[in-house]
């Protein structure tokens, strides 16, 4: 059991990485989702963002320490003003709400 948690988390461990060379580094924030598991969140130094999901949060959190990825307690101030958005991001999040087009 213990050597699957091992190998998920140095799977996610590899696909953080990834992200992080593509974007010119990365920060993250693990944010738990009940029994689902635990979204690692990923900023890159570009503003590009994107996540994944761990099974659990001893998971997430040996993925995060392996990739060498800095995070953060929360999701807000300077962290979250590093990320750019676009139109899709807008058409999901606020879209139907301000008028824009529908999902569905």
């Amino acid at each position: 059991m213990a050597d699957t948690k091992q190998r998920r988390a140095a799977k996610l461990a590899r696909e953080i990485d990834a992200f992080a060379k593509a974007h010119g580094g990365a920060e993250g924030q693990l944010a738990y989702l009940g029994q689902s598991g635990t979204r690692i969140v990923l900023v890159g130094a570009d503003g590009d963002w994107g996540d994944l999901v761990a099974p659990s949060h001893d998971i997430a959190a040996a993925a995060a320490e392996r990739a060498g990825l800095t995070l953060h307690e929360s999701f807000d101030g300077e962290f979250a003003a590093r990320v750019r958005t676009g139109p899709y991001e807008w058409t999901r999040m606020a879209g139907i709400q301000l008028g824009g087009p529908s999902n569905g």
